[in-house]
């Protein structure tokens, strides 16, 4: 992602956490330790560790000095600690205002206790700046709101249709939102977060999937969560799904597998656009799930589905992993046919389906046979694709 310039991070780390604390002389919540680091640690590390981001810059609270300098955090891409504000939109301002000489084109504001930095989180909204000032990752509100003025008599109860709730990071083109912020330094104090700030400043700020994992550590439960999380007591199990797809050939010049238009004497027969290879993969992650196949959600018999690039299918049941708290661990392609040629086209075809399901190509493998002349496949009426899925879901998925 370099060519859209360098990106730096703002973890903001400065509050003393009253709701997570037992006594009053406990330390702040970030510094608690969580599976033998403290949460502070695990929220900063967790964005070093990501090759695209440059800069990490921690804003801490005024009375931290010690407790941080205790921690003798040191990374190349780990700059000196900012002293923060009373106030988070203070605190805010403060370390936006100390990346001014870093060179960075993007920021991402995130908060300390949030210590689950999601890869895939974070590039959604990284992805979004690419067209817009901001992005906000957020998550639907599942819950019936009710709003009330002293928390006895119910005044509305509000549509939670239109009601999401905001995650971090938070990502801003880094001139506009520090701008954004300095003007509302003087004129718009209290705002909760940063795309407050932006909204104020009638930046262009659109809403990202955010992620059930990247939740913040407010009251003690929270913290119970995220200790069974690293405990392993949400451990992860396997799941393998297969799938098989029987095209035939019509009249045309041109065969769609993965995405990919391949010159031939034909074209594949189909009621989408026929494309084989991704008809399988998506048949084999809904296998995995044990959420039928791709019949079950795109009848052929809806017009709606005529012609509809099978990518969307494919796209659908990468998302109901995700969905489900789970990841794809490999896809394993195999395409029987004897022409068109499938080697010259078989990377693209890697890289087109590792990007659909945002994954690494290295875990995708795409791979061709021909049928020695036998069968449907030999006299070249037709040809046909397997698939495996390799993915994992939480354990107790059910």
């Amino acid at each position: 992602m370099s060519e859209q310039g360098k990106i730096g991070v703002i973890v903001v780390a400065g509050g003393k956490g009253l709701r997570l604390q037992r006594h009053a002389d406990d330390m702040p919540k970030q510094y608690r330790v969580l599976g033998g680091k403290t949460i502070l640690e695990r929220t900063l590390f967790g964005f070093l560790a990501l090759d695209f981001i440059d800069y990490v810059l921690p804003v801490i609270g005024v009375d931290h000095r010690e407790m941080f300098s205790a921690l003798a955090l040191s990374h190349p891409k780990l700059l000196s600690c900012v002293i923060g504000g009373g106030e988070r939109q203070e605190s805010c301002f403060l370390g936006l205002q100390a990346l001014e000489k870093a060179g960075i084109e993007r920021v991402l504001i995130h908060d300390g206790a949030r210590p689950f930095v999601e890869k895939k989180l974070v590039l959604r909204v990284c992805r979004a700046l690419e067209n817009h000032d901001g992005a906000l990752p957020v998550l639907p509100v599942t819950d019936t709101i009710k709003q009330s003025e002293d928390g006895k008599t119910i005044l509305a109860t509000m549509n939670r249709s239109e009601l999401w709730a905001a995650q971090t990071p938070q990502g801003f083109q880094y001139k506009k939102i520090l701008a954004a912020h300095r003007k509302a330094r003087k004129l718009a104090q209290g705002l909760t977060d940063d795309a407050a700030v932006a909204e104020w400043a009638n930046m262009d700020v659109i809403l990202v999937k955010g992620d059930e994992r990247a939740f913040k550590i407010t009251t003690n439960s929270d913290f119970l969560r995220a200790e069974t999380m690293l405990n392993g007591e949400n451990q992860m199990e396997p799941r393998v799904g297969s799938g098989m797809d029987i095209h035939r050939f019509e009249p045309g010049d041109k065969v769609r597998l993965g995405g990919v238009d391949i010159p031939h004497s034909a074209k594949l027969k189909g009621h989408s656009d026929a494309d084989a290879a991704l008809h399988v993969l998506t048949d084999a992650l809904l296998g995995a799930l044990a959420e039928g196949d791709i019949g079950t959600h795109f009848p052929p018999s809806e017009a709606k589905w005529k012609g509809e690039p099978s990518e969307t299918f494919l796209t659908f049941a990468a998302n109901r992993v995700q969905e489900r708290g789970g990841r794809i661990v490999h896809l394993d392609l195999t395409i029987n046919c004897e022409a068109p040629k499938i080697g010259p086209v078989s990377k693209q075809i890697k890289d087109n389906i590792a990007r659909i399901c945002d994954m690494s190509a290295s875990r995708v493998s795409v791979k061709a046979t021909t049928s020695e002349k036998l069968g449907f496949v030999g006299r070249s009426e037709g040809l046909m694709t397997l698939g495996t899925a390799t993915i994992e879901l939480p354990r107790g998925d059910d």
